[in-house]
């Protein structure tokens, strides 16, 4: 092969194992011009969507290069949602379905979401976590997690993945080897999850042996340090963990994806051009980036760094063959499963706020204050998102509430309004609350010293107030209180029925 055509093909082979996102809801010329010379995947995020359609038509656009091209999206529902990011997810997220436990309700959720994604083109979805929440402060997983037991989290793994799978979306089961037992947002810096080899095994493997099990074709890699199996490399660099852990000792076979490799975790160390060859050496396939980096320019770095490491001799073109095999492999078989799921694009049934409903928990002294009968006033406490939130999406109650109690007034005070004295708890909350009723909704208080102290004061000058907790529910904060597991807006107008439906208590 001359040099030019070699040079060609490896560019091709480059191309092939990134997953870029891109800015804006019409695919940009370069991105067309890169799936012409070989890029497989691309994957989107909220600027890219404002409707089922659009995305539909946005999809179309793209394939028109390539049919088979994968389409990804980082798409878990509840607090994590792109599709339904201008209004808020319309199904709670995983802590809810595992609060609840019924796996079949589990599997429909996803079903459900899973036709609206075949719908608008989707093809794979960043999706389920699989992160068995094992540290309450994690500042990360929480309510993205099913949960804190490692059988919990695994049923209901299965139950998203054969859910989703069944409408002709593929899964991805995230964040291998688990993300749940960290410190350390990795969009940030590196965290470590320092447990030994038994502990592992039987805390957060569980349910990825289970989505190999459920018959999922793709996992993605966490960037966390695991010393027990490698002290010097994170997951997605690591060929100990990526090969010796995931393929030979779980047997997985499929395409083995990593998180944004944008994030600060692996690029404060190594760059994005150094962690993107570094990941492929050690088993990485398909590259996700532009979450945050969605230019041109940084492919186009990309490219660069995986040839000249080919030919500098830091990575072998074997290995760069065998991640676009994958990824070829990938793109087939998830064709075929978008062309069988054809026949379900119906429209959903209401089960993502059946599924929220039945994730509402109350106290006993909730439910001899309820229902509200006059229009209340709602203080809600809103904390920073973590980056994979993204931008804030609609949450809470007050707006659903409002619409069932015309009437209902509202404040939304976030922690540095109050550090900074910016805002007085007593003008916002407690004077518009006079001789009204009050309701405080807080998301992962026991997370956020600011929220816990509010909490606190309201509640000790106004004993009779409701607090909605929209979080993970920590140790009880006043005497009536309802638990919803999440903050999806499907979660918000569960927790606005009970408070006004006399049927629901």
């Amino acid at each position: 092969m001359s040099s030019s055509k070699h040079s060609s093909e490896l560019r091709r082979l480059a191309l092939s194992v990134l997953q870029p996102g891109f800015v804006g809801t019409e695919a940009p010329d370069w991105i067309l011009r890169d799936i012409g010379d070989g890029l497989a995947s691309v994957v989107l995020f909220s600027r890219n969507i404002v409707s089922t359609e659009q995305v539909a038509r946005l999809t179309a656009q793209l394939r028109a290069e390539n049919p088979d091209l994968i389409v990804a999206i980082d798409e878990e529902a509840g607090d994590v949602t792109r599709i339904e990011s201008a209004t808020g997810s319309s199904r709670p997220g995983n802590f809810a379905l595992g609060t609840v436990d019924d796996p079949a309700l589990t599997e429909a959720v996803a079903a459900d979401l899973g036709r609206q994604l075949r719908a608008a083109g989707v093809s794979l979805d960043y999706a389920p976590s699989a992160d068995v929440n094992s540290n309450p402060d994690n500042p990360i997983i929480g309510v993205r997690s099913f949960g804190s037991d490692p059988e919990v989290v695994s049923r209901h793994t299965t139950a998203w993945i054969r859910g989703l799978q069944s409408s002709g979306v593929a899964a991805c089961a995230k964040h291998f080897p688990g993300h749940g037992d960290v410190a350390v947002d990795s969009h940030h810096d590196l965290p470590a999850y320092p447990a030994g080899r038994d502990e592992i095994a039987a805390q957060a493997l569980p349910p990825f042996r289970a989505a190999v099990a459920a018959g999922v074709r793709a996992v993605m890699s966490g960037h966390l340090l695991v010393p027990a199996y490698d002290p010097d490399l994170p997951a997605t660099l690591s060929r100990r963990i990526l090969h010796g852990l995931l393929r030979d000792e779980l047997g997985f076979d499929g395409l083995v994806v990593s998180d944004a490799i944008e994030m600060g975790a692996v690029t404060r160390r190594y760059g994005i051009d150094g962690a993107t060859v570094k990941a492929v050496a050690a088993g990485v396939d398909a590259v996700c980036v532009g979450g945050e980096s969605a230019e041109e320019a940084t492919v186009a770095l990309l490219v660069k760094a995986l040839t000249a490491a080919v030919t500098g001799g830091e990575l072998a073109e074997e290995r760069l063959a065998g991640a676009a095999d994958r990824v070829r492999e990938f793109a087939r078989w998830s064709a075929g499963l978008r062309a069988a799921g054809a026949a379900q694009d119906a429209t959903g049934d209401g089960i993502g706020h059946v599924a929220a409903r039945r994730a509402v928990r109350l106290t006993g002294a909730a439910r001899a204050a309820l229902p509200l009968t006059a229009a209340p006033h709602v203080v809600e406490l809103a904390p920073v998102t973590n980056m994979a939130i993204g931008k804030e999406t609609p949450w809470g109650v007050a707006g659903p509430l409002a619409e069932r109690l015309p009437g209902t007034t509202s404040v939304r005070v976030r922690g540095q309004e109050l550090e900074e004295g910016t805002v007085a708890l007593e003008s916002c909350a407690l004077e518009p609350a006079v001789g009204r009723p009050l309701v405080i909704v807080a998301r992962d208080a026991a997370r956020h010293d600011w929220m816990s102290r509010a909490v606190t004061g309201l509640t000790a000058a106004r004993p009779d107030a409701i607090v909605v907790e929209m979080g993970l529910p920590g140790a009880a904060t006043a005497a009536a209180q309802i638990f919803t597991h999440g903050a999806s807006a499907a979660s918000g107008a569960a927790a606005a029925e009970v408070l006004t439906d006399t049927s629901a208590r």
